[in-house]
């Protein structure tokens, strides 16, 4: 049996990859970071390996034996001053990769991307993935980076002959979110009746971690090369995100109603403040704007292409509330 690599396994979704695939009964490898956490996989009976994208012999090593390769890893800290880091891991980094995915003889290279790679509707029609991103130059820095990243492997896929595919996961919750994840800490916050706001005409796209993981070994056997799928439940307001949570948490719901225009003014002000003081503030405005940004999407194509059929995104967060609640978050 030919074994199965995630790299970025110690990560929210990478840690669902790696449990989904074991409870499949395949052989899995896992390549991680010496410091990275692994709460999420500790209980799985997996290969480690050691090393980062930049080591090009460890990557080598890592695949060498696999036919399928899970690529999970992502700085998504938007919020950052300074963007370098992000370039350096989301770009830079994946390319060594990709170089060594070439060398190998895989059957598939799973990359997990973004739903913000995506386009940006002008008429509420939902997008799909031919609609290319159309907020580039608006987008900040970590919205570039991904871009740059699919785009990357998109040409392997097309250029250098890497049997690539490309998901583009929106915003997930569920359990085991061992960090938690900002929007993961939110739900938590919410269902512990400790954030009484919720934001008024914002939305976004969601889907169940389980079912994002589920998604990227479908994408492994079924996937058409040099393709990208949206995997995404469905959009829902940011108060009805929230109403979810604490009534999954027996709480009340959010009451104070945040008007967008006032959250936008208070994430450009917490941006100056960082920016003036040196300080690293994650509320700021150019994290948000990929938030309120967010358009309706078309997930047909994974349905049609790879099977892939999302659980409602009800009973991800009443599982992500069970799990913060059993572990105190």
């Amino acid at each position: 049996m030919s074994k199965k690599l995630v790299i970025g396994g110690s990560g929210f979704i990478g840690s669902n990859v790696i449990r989904k695939l074991v409870e499949r009964g395949e052989d899995v490898r896992v390549m991680l970071r010496e410091t990275s956490s692994t709460k999420g996989i500790d209980d799985l009976d997996v290969e480690r390996c050691y090393g980062d994208v930049f080591d090009d012999e460890a990557l080598r090593s890592a695949m060498a034996g696999c036919d399928v390769v899970f690529y999970c890893v992502v700085d998504a800290r938007a919020w950052l001053r300074d963007p370098s880091p992000l370039i350096r891991t989301n770009v830079e980094g994946l390319r060594h990769v990709l170089d060594a995915a070439v060398d190998a003889d895989l059957r598939r290279f799973v990359f997990m991307s973004t739903i913000a790679t995506l386009a940006v509707s002008e008429d509420g029609t939902p997008v799909t993935e031919d609609d290319p991103c159309n907020w580039y130059d608006d987008g900040g820095a970590y919205t570039q980076c991904r871009v740059d990243a699919e785009n990357l492997v998109l040409s392997y896929a097309n250029d250098m002959g890497l049997p690539a595919v490309a998901l583009c996961i929106s915003n997930t919750y569920g359990p085991r979110d061992w960090q938690p994840t900002p929007h993961g800490g939110l739900i938590a916050a919410i269902s512990a009746g400790k954030a009484p706001f919720y934001f008024r005409g914002i939305g976004q796209e969601v889907v169940g971690i389980e079912d994002a993981a589920e998604a990227m070994i479908l994408a492994s056997d079924k996937g058409r090369v040099g393709e990208r799928y949206i995997i995404s439940d469905r959009f829902v307001t940011t108060r009805e995100l929230h109403t979810l949570a604490a009534k999954a948490g027996g709480v009340r719901a959010p009451w104070i109603g945040i008007p967008r225009r006032l959250l936008l003014a208070l994430a450009s002000a917490t941006q100056w403040v960082g920016d003036t003081t040196g300080r690293e503030i994650k509320f700021v405005r150019r994290a948000f704007d990929m938030v309120d940004k967010m358009s309706p999407l078309d997930h047909s194509k994974a349905e049609r292409e790879l099977g892939w059929r999302p659980t409602p995104i009800e009973d991800s967060i009443r599982k992500a509330v069970a799990f913060y609640r059993e572990h105190g978050m």
